[in-house]
This record gives structure tokens, sequence and C-alpha cells, in this order.
């Protein structure tokens, strides 16, 4: 069974690999650069089932051998082979099934992420400001890009809402887990009391869309400009270098006001707004996975509660999955690929439970 849809996948593969090379199809882009990818996307599957048949053909050849062989030495050594080989094809066997899993065929897009100060004022501000900062580190640390796109600051400190792009390998199947509520647990800076409050902040991942998925007319696009109010000196408060772009039959609006450049704001707030619209189709490939799964781990349902970090007890506590850490410091400053790695774990297991592999 296996084999044959390995089989099968490496026909496909052939195949794709004649129509990439074939000139109606490299005169067409948008079809070229899909073939393309997932040429690239089968070829981890290709290797596996050129190793896996090197496995199976061994350990054929080592029971005929064990069948024919007198000499008890031989036989010993043969039957130790087999053990061996048979532990490798089971290995073999569950790695298969994690590649022969579908990807979400965004998930190696770049993202676009937005933070939002949720319940909790000021102090929802604040932890929005440190979540920024949490990501940011993180991608630091996967050696990705990132590019603020807006903000809008909070009166005591980190922002009421910010959003930046980020750029780099598989950014989208990484970040992607990180959609839904995040509530705080602490004593805020302007509590005299020492109570605990309770403060949340929303992100919303995005996988950046280009311009072969979403077909946007100019004539449906209204621009303005206005002055920057954000930080970067007075050349940047004093030129209406910031743009808003209202897309007028979907109705979302976009600004973009973080550099000097007029031009370079646009072509931030054309990527911000495409990718908007890009999304209200995909929420809706997200909506019907998240309809058939339990823990919904990166489904679509961005008002979920996902996670709570808790500073008194130095905790943090992602509900999708039951994991709770005590590395909180650790945690806001960029450590989240323990989480990351479990969520991925756990969403795997969900699928292949599914029998969809």
């Amino acid at each position: 069974m296996l084999l044959e849809k390995l089989e099968a996948i490496k026909e496909r593969h052939e195949e794709v690999a004649r129509l990439i090379a074939d000139p109606d199809v490299i005169s067409d882009m948008k079809r070229y650069i899909k073939l393309s990818k997932e040429y690239k996307d089968l070829e981890p599957i290709i290797d596996a089932h050129k190793t896996y048949k090197n496995v199976l053909d061994n350990i054929a050849s080592a029971r005929e051998l064990l069948n024919k062989e007198k000499d008890a030495e031989f036989r010993e050594m043969a039957r130790a082979e087999l053990d061996e080989l048979q532990e490798r094809k089971e290995a073999l066997e569950e790695k298969i099934r994690l590649l022969l899993i579908p990807k979400d065929p965004q998930d190696d897009k770049n993202a676009i992420v937005e933070i939002r100060a949720g319940t909790g004022g000021d102090e929802a501000a604040i932890f929005a400001g440190d979540l920024y900062r949490m990501y940011s580190k993180f991608c630091e640390s996967r050696n990705w890009k990132t590019e603020l796109v807006d903000m809008n600051e909070g009166t005591s400190g980190g922002f009421k809402e910010v959003i930046f792009n980020v750029s780099g390998d598989g950014v989208y199947g990484v970040l992607k887990y990180e959609s839904g509520v995040h509530r705080v647990q602490r004593v805020p800076q302007t509590e005299t009391q020492g109570r605990v409050h309770t403060s949340a902040a929303t992100v919303a991942v995005l996988p950046e869309a280009d311009e072969f998925d979403v077909d946007l007319k100019p004539a449906d696009i209204k621009k303005e400009t206005f002055c920057s109010s954000g930080p970067g000196g007075q050349s940047v408060n004093t030129t209406y270098s910031a743009v808003r772009l209202t897309h007028e039959p979907s109705g979302i609006v976009v600004s973009c006001q973080d550099q000097k450049s007029q031009i370079k704001n646009l072509e931030k707030a054309m990527k911000v707004l495409r990718t908007r619209l890009f999304d209200m189709e995909y929420k809706k490939y997200l909506d019907e996975i998240a309809s058939k799964r339990k823990t919904m781990v990166s489904s679509g349902d961005r008002s979920a509660k996902i996670r709570t970090y808790n500073f008194p007890q130095g905790r943090v506590t992602d509900h999708r999955i039951g994991l709770t850490l005590y590395n909180l410091s650790a945690i806001m400053d960029g450590d989240i690929q323990e989480i990351i790695d479990a969520l991925q774990v756990a969403e795997n297991a969900e699928k292949l439970r599914e029998g969809v592999s």
C-alpha cells in the first residue's frame, strides 16, 4: 500500500519534471512557479522512496541468505542484519507517513503578523509590545528578516497595534500557530496594591500574498497620503510620506507610515492589502479544517484563547495541547521553538489519526 503510493508520487514527480521543461509551461509564469514548487516539495518523498526500496531489497536478500545458508556464524550475521534492517524499515515508514501528510500550500510563504492590544487598557498595550519583542527575537534566532509596516503606540508604552512583515524560509508554516488570543497575568506597572491583573492581546499571522494570488484592480483602490505620526525624525513627520489605501469593494483599509519614502510605504501597504484580501478566502479553507479538528492546532479561529503567560508563577500554558512550561523569561526573550515543535507534533498526530496519510 505504502509502496503503491510512493510509486504514484514518483510518476507524478517525473511528469512534473517533463512539464517544467515544456516551452508552453515556461511561458505561463503562474503555472511554471506552481509546478516548480510542487517538484521541489516532492523531492524529500522521492529521496525517502529510494532509501525505503533499498532497505526492502536488503531485507529480501538477508531473508534469502537465512533460508539458504547452513553455516551457523553466517546465519547469525544475517539474522542480526535483518533485525537492524527491520528497525530501519519501521523508522522510515514513520518518516514517510509524516512526509505524505498534505502540507498547507501556504506554509512556505512569508508572513504578515498583526498584534493588537485587547482587554486591559494600558497593560494590554504593554503586553502587545512584549509579544512584538518576543517575535522579533525569535525571528532573529531563525535568521528571518522583520520589517515594520505600521504601528499605533500605547499611551504608557507598547502598542495598541503593530504590524510587521517576516520573510525567510518557511515562515508562515512556523508562525501560523501563534494566531489567537494571548493572555497575560501579572502585576501591572501602574498597580500600587500589588494585585495581579489579566490582560490580553490578539495575534493574527497571515500568509503573505503575492501578485499571482490576488488580482487587484487599481480602479478599486482609493489612495490617500498623510503626515506620518510615528518615530523617525522631522522629515517623516512633516512630509506626506504615509499612505492609506481603501479597497472599496471589500471596505478593507490599510495604512503604512514606517518609511520616509511614499513609494516604499505604498509598496508595503499594497503587500498588506493583497494579503488581507487573500486571507478572506484562505480563512474559509482554515475554517473548513477547524470544523474537522478537535484541537484546532492551527485553525482559523483567531478569537480562541490559545496561551496564558503567568508572571507570578513564571509559567506559560498553551491551552490547545495542554503544554505548560516554567521558563517564562526565556520565552519572552524569543525562545518559543519548543512550543512550536510541540504544536507541530500534535497537529501531525491529529492528521495521522484522521487517516490523511
